[in-house]
């Protein structure tokens, strides 16, 4: 009997042994209810890893993107651009407040926002005089979009950037850190994240009285008085002392994260890069990725390969794949709102959506486990032809088994 190959999942925690330590502290001193010391500690430590002015650790990823958006003034009916190619959760917080989401294409040179298409959102809304409040700037799978350009247009029309890098703590852009070029910036520490809090995310800006007013919301609005009092509407939005004295023993670690993933990504491009259809996400000059997850796309026509079919291998042999995310004007829920595309009738979201692929890419990603994946990578690549004379049906530790065609269809043929 076949022992069961254990499970590789595509971004696992990682924990460092440091957090153990933090933690601890929390139990014994009995902060254990929401704020504390390692909130504040771990709020300054974000700040000062990426050169920010002031932090507010919160309870997710998009808490921080809804307060950025109530600090730059979103109201009802105000209209707020946001990138496609990326988690519902960058413009859900839009619909909190009652505003109106348009969404922007990519650019295939860093998959992430298109000036070209952000240009085209821009002068549409001016011919129709709904200049958007705010532009949410996605960092897809560890890199910075091109900012330079980005920031350029939004000054020109008086849009407030929030950047969503939720996904790109430690990369940089120009020798800035990601986060840090808009006027609000977001990270997340959900579980798959670089670093973990199991769930947690941090509102960042040199903007030190929004930073304050954001704290002030996210801890249920509660004025200054002996008694509860509230005049404004608040929300539960802080993290816990014990969540962030995680986080305190993650920071620690972040460079050897980063170090790390960056050397997954390499070992996969050196095996993979040279077949023939399989192109990997581009690292821009601008700056450095975190590569927090690997992601390629595979051409169907050349390669003579779906992304479906690679995920149903990778499967098989237990290994944890998913596709390039869904982009959000595909999305039921916003499929009523506009779409700029970076070309004409030119959707380089969409292109990526139907043919990209995330691989397995944790830092506690051993060699041996990556060797797997990318064998049955290879095992795939390495067979597509013989579709046209064999039945590929499976591999056993990476070895791919064929039958021969017409003996497929003897064996099952009746008289």
């Amino acid at each position: 009997m076949a022992i069961p190959q254990k499970r590789i999942c595509l971004s696992p925690p990682h924990m460092s042994g440091y957090e153990q330590e933090y933690v601890s502290d929390a139990f014994a001193s009995n902060w254990i209810a929401p704020l504390g010391p390692h909130v504040d500690a771990f709020e300054a430590g974000i700040a000062k890893y990426v050169g920010s002015g002031a932090a507010a650790a919160l309870c997710s990823g998009t808490a921080a993107i809804h307060l950025a958006l109530k600090c730059a003034g979103v109201r009802r009916g105000d209209w707020v651009f946001c990138s496609s190619l990326t988690f519902a959760a960058s413009a859900n917080p839009i619909l909190y407040e009652g505003a109106l989401p348009v969404f922007v294409d990519s650019e295939p040179q860093s998959w992430n926002m298109s000036p070209v298409a952000l240009e085209k959102a821009f002068l549409d809304a001016k011919r129709k005089a709904r200049l958007p409040r705010a532009v949410i700037v996605v960092n897809l799978y560890g890199q910075s979009a091109d900012m330079d350009p980005i920031l350029t247009l939004c000054a020109d029309y008086g849009a407030t950037v929030i950047e969503d890098a939720a996904e790109s703590l430690g990369a940089t852009y120009k020798g800035n850190a990601s986060g840090t070029l808009g006027k609000f910036g977001m990270f997340s520490f959900n579980g798959n994240k670089i670093i973990t809090t199991s769930g947690g995310g941090m509102l960042i800006s040199d903007d030190v009285e929004a930073i304050n007013k954001a704290r002030f919301w996210a801890t249920q609005a509660r004025d200054p008085a002996r008694h509860y009092q509230h005049s404004e509407i608040g929300y539960n939005y802080r993290l816990s002392n014990i969540a962030a004295a995680i986080g305190r023993g993650q920071l620690c670690v972040l460079p050897d994260r980063i170090k790390k993933r960056r050397k997954i990504f390499a070992h996969y491009y050196s095996e993979l890069a040279r077949f023939a259809g399989v192109e990997f996400m581009p690292e821009a000059a601008y700056g450095q990725s975190n590569r927090w997850l690997t992601t390629l796309t595979i051409d169907p026509d050349i390669a003579k390969l779906t992304v479906n079919d690679l995920m149903d291998a990778l499967a098989d042999e237990e290994i944890e794949s998913r596709p390039v995310w869904k982009p959000l004007h595909l999305q039921p829920i916003f499929a009523d709102y506009p779409y700029y595309t970076h070309g004409v009738g030119e959707s380089v979201s969409d292109r990526l959506f139907e043919n990209g692929i995330c691989l397995p890419s944790g830092s506690s990603l051993t060699e041996t486990e990556q060797g797997r994946v990318i064998q049955v990578i290879k095992d795939c690549l390495e067979h597509r032809d013989k579709e046209q004379v064999g039945f590929f049906y499976g591999s056993n530790g990476g070895n791919s088994h064929w039958l021969n065609k017409e003996a497929v269809l003897g064996a099952t043929s009746t008289n």
